[in-house]
Order: structure tokens, then C-alpha cells, then sequence
């Protein structure tokens, strides 16, 4: 079974009416960056920054996976089908797709301020302070914030490395260390670019370019390869 590895970012989310920061229109326009997306901001505000991920969350709970979603989700009839997420929200597991690593972090999950292997599930959308994990530890967002590592973008490598078929999917290939995913394909595999901005990539070989919304695409896309 060909394997297909997928990088979706902000773009494959914005088409279901998530508001992302680079949005005039966005959700994050009302703060700074570095005053609700950084662990300094925690350190300063707590109560500022959980009451901006709660309102994210409360919003996510709002809206539906769009047909791009689910044209992933299809592919698992044919393909082994591995997704890569910069974004933060689970619509591509309400879609149905089975395989999904989280780049920066899920927006309904929270975890312990003292010990980060202990995850947990918000049900809902408030987190609040005063949520403590089983150590006793206040619960945070469980986001990769600015200037934190990104502690799963070893693994996202191995991924890249054993596509057959690579999709870049609603990102501008502007945020690293995503951005460089695509470098660790084997040059002779098949690659799709699907963005209504998208421009040629010089240096990567088997490129194909989509200049077309990813809900407009993506169902193309996959009936082809469905049908190939």
C-alpha cells in the first residue's frame, strides 16, 4: 500500500470559518502574539492567555470539517494515509482520518505545567485556573507556543522521508521548522502544493502546483488517485 503523507496548515482550516492570526478578520488581532502565544505571556498573564485559548476553543467547538476533510479521509480506502498538522484543532479527526500528528500542539487537550507527559482531555471549551493535573500542578494549554521546541518535528521527518505521494496543504511554507518537511522527501516522489496562493518551489523535483482552495482541490485530487 503507497503511503501518502500530508502537511496541512492554517489554509485547510480557515475554509471551515477557523480565524487564524494572519486574518485581518482574525481571532488574534485583538492580542499580540507575545501576549497569548508565548510562555512568558503565561508567566505574566495566566488568566489572559487561558480565557484567549478558551475563547479559540469555544469557537472550534462552532464549526465543521469542510470537504477537503473528508477527501483525506477518504484516501484511507487506497492509501496509507499519515497527516502532519500545523494547526491546533481536531477537525481532521472528526473528519475521520486515523493517523494525525500534531505538530504544535491540540487545542481541546491540556497539560501539566510540571511534568508534560501528563495530557489530558478538556471536555468542553474552558480551562481554568485552578485546573490541576494529578501531581497538583497547574493544567496550561497544550500548545506549543512562539519560542518553545517543537518536540514532534523529529517524527514528522521520518514521515516526510517515506512518502510516495508528499501534499503541502493550506500553508505558505513560511513557518519552519514545517516549512523544511518537504526537503526530507525522496526527490523522484510525487509532490502537490494546494493553495490559492501557492507559487513553484525552485529545487523540488515532481512538483505539481494547485492554485485552488484545498475544498475545491483536495476532492479532486483524491478521486484521481482513488481511481488510478
Amino acid at each position: 500500500m503507497k503511503r501518502i503523507v500530508v502537511l496541512t496548515g492554517a489554509g485547510i482550516s480557515a475554509e471551515s470559518g477557523i480565524r487564524t492570526f494572519r486574518d485581518s478578520g482574525g481571532l488574534w488581532e485583538e492580542h499580540r502574539i507575545e501576549d497569548v502565544a508565548t510562555f512568558d505571556a503565561w508567566r505574566r498573564n495566566p488568566a489572559l492567555v487561558m480565557e484567549f485559548y478558551n475563547q479559540r476553543r469555544k469557537q472550534l467547538l462552532e464549526v465543521k470539517p469542510n470537504p477537503a476533510h473528508y477527501a483525506l479521509a477518504k484516501l484511507e480506502q487506497k492509501y496509507d494515509v499519515q497527516i502532519i498538522t500545523q494547526n491546533v484543532d481536531d477537525l481532521h479527526e472528526r473528519a475521520g482520518s486515523s493517523n494525525i500528528l500534531h505538530l504544535h500542539g491540540e487545542l481541546r487537550k491540556s497539560r501539566s505545567t510540571s511534568d508534560d507527559s501528563l495530557v489530558y482531555d478538556i471536555n468542553g471549551w474552558e480551562l481554568k485556573l485552578g485546573d490541576r493535573c494529578e501531581k497538583g500542578s497547574q493544567l496550561r494549554p497544550h500548545i506549543v507556543w512562539f519560542g518553545e521546541a517543537v518536540p514532534m518535528i523529529e517524527p514528522a521527518s521520518e514521515l516526510a522521508a517515506s512518502a510516495d505521494i508528499f501534499m503541502v496543504i493550506g500553508t505558505s511554507l513560511n513557518v519552519y521548522p514545517a516549512a523544511g518537511l518537504i526537503h526530507y522527501v525522496p526527490a523522484n516522489n510525487v509532490k502537490y502544493l494546494i493553495d490559492p496562493n501557492a507559487f513553484p518551489l525552485s529545487g523540488i523535483k515532481n512538483l505539481f502546483v494547485m492554485q485552488e482552495k484545498a475544498g475545491i482541490a483536495l476532492p479532486k485530487l483524491a478521486e484521481e488517485l482513488l481511481s488510478a
